[in-house]
């Protein structure tokens, strides 16, 4: 498989043999390419479907990850003020705000919601590993459980984005009957 090839849903596919950096980049890029594959044309309606017995609807899993990927790499990695939509929310006493109230956005909505802050993500890891190179990734941030590495966030981020994208491969078959890994 040659570097930079994708396989038949367009997701790129993570390096056999690259080095850290571009095999944490990889696999991270790979998992959010199937998130934006399983959302992708469907309606609005389509977006707010739940698969019993969770609540949680593919538009949902598009704003928790836009709200995740501002969490890690905005605000920890990134050093920024919590950004809106999330910055007026009070989490304590709305803690699903995020997946409830993805109801109330369009399906293009979400998408550029997500999108935004995938590539807002992609523009402060780029900004760090062109500052520092691979030792970017020993650099640590502060996040509500210590100092984390960037390695860690990349590493967490690709495994947030598994386990949900797990969610979303069900609530998918469960509306057209797509499958796929």
């Amino acid at each position: 498989m040659a570097e930079g090839s994708t396989d038949e849903h367009g997701r790129p596919l993570p390096p056999l043999a690259g080095g850290e950096v571009a095999t944490l980049l990889g696999f991270l890029e790979y998992q959010r390419a199937t998130l934006a594959w399983k959302c992708a044309g469907l309606t609005d309606d389509q977006l707010r479907v739940a698969l019993s017995p969770s609540p949680i609807p593919l538009g949902g899993l598009l704003k928790h990850l836009a709200q995740v990927e501002d969490e890690w790499f905005t605000e920890a990695v990134g050093g920024e003020p919590t950004a809106e939509p999330w910055a007026g929310v009070d989490r304590a006493a709305d803690p699903g705000w995020e997946w409830r109230s993805a109801a109330d956005d369009s399906g293009d909505e979400l998408r550029a919601l997500w999108s935004e802050r995938v590539q807002r993500a992609r523009t402060v890891v780029g900004g760090r590993l062109r500052d520092g190179g691979a030792a970017a990734l020993d650099d640590t941030h502060p996040a509500w459980l210590g100092r984390v590495s960037l390695r860690w966030v990349l590493s967490h981020m690709t495994e947030e984005y598994a386990r949900h994208n797990g969610q979303a491969d069900l609530i998918r078959e469960s509306i057209d009957g797509q499958t796929g890994e």
